[in-house]
């Protein structure tokens, strides 16, 4: 499914886009170094230069953060350790509050200095700009959104379960657990765009599979209050509901139900959460009832790789908590690694040498419960989601309640344009 951009957004980047092309010429083509390693955009004798595109004043703002600092963390790590291809690696960041003017800017902005970019937050931002991507600028992004309109692109590469899969994922385990059955209804508020649109897709596929009917009700990013939003599910008659939006509207979804005695249990895509919430009235409803899917363990786990990661985030930024942004920015930074050495190795440190090396990834586990296989475009890394629940006692605030699976109804299934 290829560019599914919501009008506002698609009008709003107009201008912006307008005068794009043209852009590569001005780079002198591709070089190579003394040691045969073929270099261009971002790629000097001593140093690679990444870009990141994050929200760290806007809806994902704690989250945008935490991914941006465990990125940086990651390259100062990296550096410490020697560089990639005895060169220093670079994180240029830009922050875009989650404004689609802004995102697209600093894309354009960044784009033709850096070699690619380790994260971009905003499944619509990405969308408006991945033709460009694929027919012009060929940079590798690994971006924080998880939309299924984006695969198929050789460049843009979804790390993760899409929203779509993780929703049945979810769906599945509120069925496991005998929390829902054949012939009850299920609520499902969800942005409007790319991201709401492509899990709402998921919870349809699992409720027509399940013999379940869902009940809609879509909102806006800028709406806070869910108090209308509950009020019809609960006239609905629903027996869960599921939320793909931000944490802020997730804490008032399960705030509202819980004030108004509307006790059903609330499932949430990977991006609905922030341990934040657990300080505010609303943290007693979401401890109670309350689910997310990812797919990785959480910063909490006591398996190594996410305590060894906690560690050393916490050394590094005493003064700021863990929540599970600080996984997914360290997994997408160290893939985007991986792919460099490999790269590398081929002596090929261009834009395609490294969206080739990408696909040489077939097994690549980095400690976080989760192998991803990149070989094939078409498809997300994994199909596979982690079920948490809220937990004031762990670090970052989830403990893993189902390993990492895939539901049956997930296995097969295909997002059709």
């Amino acid at each position: 499914m290829k560019l599914r951009v919501i009008p506002a957004v698609c009008a709003a980047l107009t201008l912006t886009l307008v005068g794009c092309s043209g852009k590569a010429a001005d780079n002198g083509g591709d070089k190579q170094d003394k040691s045969g390693v073929k270099t261009g955009e971002g790629v000097t004798s001593s140093k690679i230069t990444l870009g990141a595109l994050t929200d760290m004043t806007g809806v994902y703002a704690s989250l945008g953060k935490s991914v941006t600092q465990a990125q940086q963390l990651w390259v100062k790590q990296t550096n410490a350790a020697g560089g990639i291809c005895d060169r220093k690696v670079e994180l240029t960041v830009r922050d875009h509050g989650y404004d689609p003017q802004k995102a697209i800017a600093a894309y354009t902005e960044l784009e033709p200095d850096v070699l690619g970019f380790t994260q971009f937050i905003g499944s619509p931002f990405v969308a408006a700009v991945e033709q460009r991507i694929d027919t012009q600028d060929k940079g590798l992004v690994l971006p924080q959104a998880w939309s299924a309109s984006l695969l198929g692109s050789k460049y843009v590469r979804v790390l993760g379960a899409t929203y779509d899969i993780e929703t049945i994922n979810l769906i599945d385990y509120l069925l496991t657990e005998k929390r829902i059955a054949k012939g009850d209804k299920i609520g499902h508020v969800y942005f409007e765009g790319d991201y709401g649109e492509n899990a709402l897709a998921g919870s349809e596929y699992a409720a027509k599979e399940a013999g379940l009917t869902v009940v809609q009700q879509k909102i806006k990013p800028t709406d806070n209050d869910m108090t209308a939003q509950v009020s019809a599910l609960k006239q609905a008659g629903v027996k869960a509901i599921v939320i793909s939006a931000g944490p802020r509207q997730a804490a008032s979804l399960v705030g509202v139900a819980a004030a108004t005695g509307f006790d059903v249990p609330v499932v949430g895509n990977n991006s609905a959460y922030a341990p934040q919430l657990l300080k505010t009235q609303a943290g007693p409803a979401l401890l109670k009832d309350y689910y997310i899917a990812s797919s990785t363990l959480p910063i909490g786990d006591p398996g190594a790789g996410p305590a060894k990661l906690a560690k050393e985030y916490a050394a590094q930024y005493p003064k700021d908590g863990l929540d599970n942004g600080v996984v997914a920015g360290y997994t997408a930074a160290s893939v985007y690694g991986e792919a460099l050495k490999k790269a590398c190795e081929a002596k090929d440190l261009t834009r395609e040498g490294v969206d080739k090396a990408l696909l040489t990834l077939t097994a690549y586990d980095n400690g976080f419960g989760i192998t991803h296989n990149f070989s094939d475009p078409a498809a997300p890394s994994t199909r596979q989601s982690t079920i948490m629940k809220p937990d004031a006692t762990a670090p970052g605030g989830l403990k893993v309640v189902r390993p990492a699976s895939v539901a049956p109804a997930a296995e097969g299934f295909t997002m059709k344009p």
